[in-house]
């Protein structure tokens, strides 16, 4: 996407990766994703902020080739698909200095050996005056990184927020639209974000003493819907869970599907929302996506070895990681001749400081007497829904 003039005087850059697939050898990108950096000149001096991650390199040295000077250059945040390509911007242009904080200083110096002598660092609401355009550095640390931070340019009441309000999403549009930048928006949250929803909390009430139009950040399209973004965020980091449970099963000889299906319609039967996701072949970014807004979840897994399926060890490792807003966990098992399945996943989703609400053990296929349990299971899941839904309500007036 060639650069394109979103005010006068600010260019988007943006390098579309339509056909990467991971990120980070991890997060599944079904929609590729983007490295977006800006260029704001003013009547002095000429600013880019980020640059773009070195497997674009040639394309964002082509995008660069047209600009005659580059005096600074403000970094965010030092993983390498927002500053990989600093050394060769440097490069470029000898004079040009690196604007960061100390924390990002420090990083960037280790990962990329940037010498000492190219940085200006900055502090929390510093500005840097370009002639007409003011940029103002806002710290706005764990999104998702301790170094990262914004910048607000004054002038345009324009946000650049980095990895904030950032989705991976490949695409020739400029600006995002709400209908097609939702879930794409929501997975980058969930896969990025979601382990550190208090300090966007605090990141979030920092923000708003700001006037703000657009929201340009590091990945995916520029955000004009300001309050559309900001009002996702609060509730994705810090609204109740819905009454949704979260099943997520894996099954080698029937018997585990047989009870999450038990449970899956029991559930339906009791008005509580399910999504049900096979960790066989589950895509990590919508497991993460169904972690956001579940009050619920459930782990049914075969036993292996006298412990639980490699798959559901992955599924609840990955809910500890990625510490989900949930409030109750149940696990469900079948097993052979014995183990410690339950211990064992119980150890692991300690992290999460949820009521462990139900457990149900099956040998060999289930019998009537075992699917009454799930059915017992599916009421105190709804019960303790009930009474979340009261307390949200309560919020709600509270709120008003």
């Amino acid at each position: 996407m060639k650069p394109i003039e979103i005010k006068k005087g600010i260019c988007s850059i943006r390098v579309n990766h339509f056909n990467r697939k991971l990120f980070d050898a991890l997060i599944p990108l079904p929609d590729g994703t983007s490295y977006n950096s800006y260029l704001v000149k003013g009547e002095k001096y000429t600013c880019l902020i980020d640059t773009a991650d070195p497997e674009k390199k040639d394309v964002f040295l082509d995008y660069l080739s047209k600009v005659s000077k580059i005096d600074f250059v403000v970094s965010h945040h030092a993983e390498q698909d927002h500053s990989g390509l600093l050394p060769e911007v440097l490069k470029l242009y000898p004079s040009a200095v690196v604007v960061t904080n100390a924390k990002c200083k420090d990083l960037l110096m280790t990962h990329l050996h940037i010498a000492e002598n190219k940085f200006k660092v900055i502090q929390d609401g510093e500005t840097l005056d370009l002639g007409g355009k003011t940029l103002e550095f806002i710290f706005t640390p764990w999104v998702h990184w301790p170094e990262t931070f914004s910048t607000y340019l004054r002038e345009d009441k324009i946000l650049f927020p980095c990895d904030f309000f950032g989705s991976h999403l490949a695409t020739d549009e400029l600006l995002a639209d709400s209908q097609i930048i939702y879930e794409p928006m929501k997975r980058y949250f969930a896969e990025i974000m979601m382990p550190f929803r208090s300090n966007i909390k605090n990141n979030l009430e920092k923000l708003s003493k700001y006037e703000i139009e657009l929201i340009c950040p590091s990945h995916g399209p520029i955000h004009k819907d300001v309050k559309f973004a900001v009002d996702c965020y609060k509730d994705w980091a810090l609204s109740e869970p819905k009454n949704k449970a979260l099943l997520l099963y894996v099954s080698m000889h029937g018997s585990t599907f047989v009870l999450i299906n038990r449970l899956a319609s029991r559930l339906q039967e009791h008005a509580v929302e399910i999504e049900k996701l096979n960790l066989e072949d589950a895509d990590t970014g919508r497991v993460a996506m169904a972690m956001v807004d579940s009050a619920t979840i459930v782990l049914a897994t075969p036993t292996v070895l006298a412990g639980p399926h490699p798959k559901a060890i992955y599924g609840a490792y990955l809910a500890s990681l990625l510490r989900p807003k949930v409030k109750f966990l149940a696990v469900m098992y079948s097993y052979g001749w014995g183990g410690k399945t339950v211990e064992f996943l119980s150890n692991i989703l300690s992290a999460l400081k949820a009521e462990i609400i139900g457990q149900v053990g099956v040998k060999g296929l289930p019998t009537e007497n075992d699917l009454k349990l799930v059915d017992e299971l599916a009421v105190s899941i709804a019960e303790k829904h009930s009474s979340l839904k009261k307390e949200r309500v309560l919020c709600e007036k509270e709120e008003k």
